[in-house]
């Protein structure tokens, strides 16, 4: 584990300041991820609230504990792609449809507006991205892994 260029820390306030080698100060800089669902761990940029990059981190796992617990916690809190876990009904086999759907967020409801809202993820055969009627992201992280019930209702919209 390699030591980073950069120092990184809260501020009063509760948002990321970091600290180049040379001692510059940069407040609410900004974790951002270059692949979010394909390698969402790899390729991780720190930018200024100018849009500047300072800092390029190639993988999350090379940081040390602190700067590593920092960067996830800020992405967490900007992050939101509820995960589908179970699909409990759908009001129609036709679009649109109302789904009641139970997250790993809690139980809630999507409308699929229609059928070219739901994608398969590059590279995987089981994962989905669908994409609610007020644009809000669901995942499925492996259609296999359903239940029976939850498959039955989702193939009959791929």
């Amino acid at each position: 584990m390699s030591a980073p260029t950069f120092q990184l820390q809260r501020d009063p306030l509760g948002q990321l300041v970091c600290t180049s080698a040379d001692g510059e100060r940069h407040e609410a800089v900004v974790p951002v991820r270059a692949f979010p669902i394909g390698a969402p761990d790899e390729g991780i940029s720190l930018v200024s609230t100018e849009g500047r990059e300072l800092a390029w981190i190639p993988r999350l796992g090379q940081l040390p504990g602190p700067e590593r617990a920092l960067i996830e916690a800020e992405l967490a809190s900007r992050e939101f792609v509820p995960e589908i876990l179970r699909l409990v009904s759908v009001s129609t086999f036709s679009s649109p449809s109302t789904w009641q759907v139970e997250t790993d967020r809690g139980p809630t409801q999507l409308v699929l507006k229609g059928e070219e809202d739901i994608r398969r993820l590059p590279g995987t055969r089981a994962s989905l991205l669908i994409t609610s009627g007020h644009g809000i992201v669901f995942r499925v992280r492996d259609l296999t892994a359903m239940d029976r019930h939850s498959k039955r209702l989702l193939e009959r919209f791929l």
